[in-house]
């Protein structure tokens, strides 16, 4: 929803406004915090304002009642503030951790400002709320409300497909084979340290075509084609005749509605995967730089890949000693791993893993795949389609 609700003022409602990140993914992730926050104030009038690849991302949103663009004149600390004081808003929420945040919610003069606590920005909030380090980032942005005294319900995720995005992205998924599982992958994104390898991820669709008879889609940004024509290249003709990439005739808006129809979603730690997990979709995440207990797809059923190094930096030890983090009670260690340290052989059965549930099907046969990895062997026994499996190869 978008649009302007400064006619509202004159109805005495009052006005909040939250102001999100940039990012898709972390954007995605404050749905359940604005649903949260539209069963805290029901009578409010609530807008968020947006750029990039959020804008997009919360234009059905209903709990909002407007999301709003930066104006192309709000360049800058104090004319953003200018802007924001000129709404009269009386409450604001910044889910951007940063000092600039904190400096623009005073500068608007808004009453009531919440946000995350930094060295210098936490004074010029009204409520200052502590990043936890190890916890969830849709958790992370629930604090914010919980630190008010707000009831929160179960934090479920969620999302929503506009009636014209589905319309418009019909006639691509028409172009899919029925009867095979439907598999995103979101192989690129916009921080290099996150990529995984492109002979990875041309093995790993090899292996979804010809052994689980998958159908694979590709969906990222416009700008990610390249690296999407290079995927399909170094596969056999039989296996990429099975790749699809609609990442130059879809809007993010429509990229929702593809993602939504997905039966699996793997991918390193980038929006697409949030996309794909805000709608349910169980996903496979590879991960590196980034902590999995933080950004690991919420809400939906899904499995973690991680190299077996990690790395602890001095500042993030002294950040969790002085939270109080244990150590163990997080899932995933605190700190930083190599995607050069991920193997196929890391990533296979967790995708197997969550590949029988999407594959079963009437008719079906059931199939051993047998992986290795290190010391262990994974025998896995998997309901597959018998029409959607090529001959396979001779060992």
């Amino acid at each position: 929803m978008s649009g302007d609700c400064t006619s509202d003022r004159s109805a005495g409602r009052e006005r909040i406004v939250v102001v999100c990140s940039r990012y898709l993914g972390d954007t995605l992730l404050a749905i359940p915090f604005l649903r949260n926050l539209r069963a805290a104030h029901p009578g409010a009038v609530i807008e968020a304002v947006a750029e990039g690849a959020a804008f997009p991302a919360l234009a059905n949103c209903p709990y909002l009642d407007a999301v709003l663009p930066w104006p192309a004149t709000a360049a800058g600390i104090s004319r953003r503030a200018a802007w924001l004081r000129s709404r009269a808003y009386a409450r604001c929420y910044l889910l951007k951790r940063s000092l600039s945040s904190a400096v623009i919610g005073a500068l608007a003069g808004i009453p009531h400002r919440v946000g995350f606590a930094t060295e210098c920005g936490g004074p010029l909030l009204t409520t200052s709320v502590a990043a936890r380090p190890g916890r969830h980032q849709a958790e992370r942005y629930l604090d914010l409300l919980r630190a008010e005294g707000h009831a929160i319900d179960d934090g479920h995720n969620e999302n929503w497909v506009d009636p014209a995005s589905d319309r418009a992205v019909a006639p691509l998924l028409a172009t899919l084979p029925s009867g095979r599982p439907r598999v995103l992958l979101a192989v690129r994104g916009t921080d290099e340290e996150r990529f995984w390898s492109d002979a990875g991820w041309a093995r790993l669709a090899t292996w979804l075509v010809g052994e689980r008879g998958c159908e694979i889609v590709l969906c990222g940004a416009p700008h990610d084609a390249p690296a999407h024509d290079a995927l399909r290249s170094a596969l056999p003709a039989d296996a990429a005749a099975h790749v699809h990439d609609f990442s130059l005739q879809v809007s993010l808006r429509e990229a929702a509605a593809v993602a939504a129809r997905m039966d699996l979603c793997v991918g390193i730690d980038t929006g697409l995967v949030h996309l794909a997990a805000s709608f349910g979709v169980p996903a496979v995440v590879l991960v590196g730089p980034t902590d999995p207990n933080q950004w690991a797809p919420w809400g939906t059923r899904h499995e973690v890949v991680r190299g077996k190094r990690i790395q602890r930096p001095i500042i993030d030890r002294l950040r969790a000693w002085r939270h109080g983090v244990r150590p163990d009670t997080l899932r995933w260690h605190l700190g930083r791993a190599s995607m050069a340290d991920i193997r196929l052989d890391d990533v296979l059965p967790r995708v197997a893993t969550l590949l029988p549930a999407v594959c079963g099907a009437p008719g079906g046969r059931i199939r051993t795949l047998d992986l290795h990895s290190g010391n262990f062997r994974y025998e896995l026994a998997t309901t597959l389609v018998e029409h959607a499996l090529p001959t396979p190869a001779a060992s």
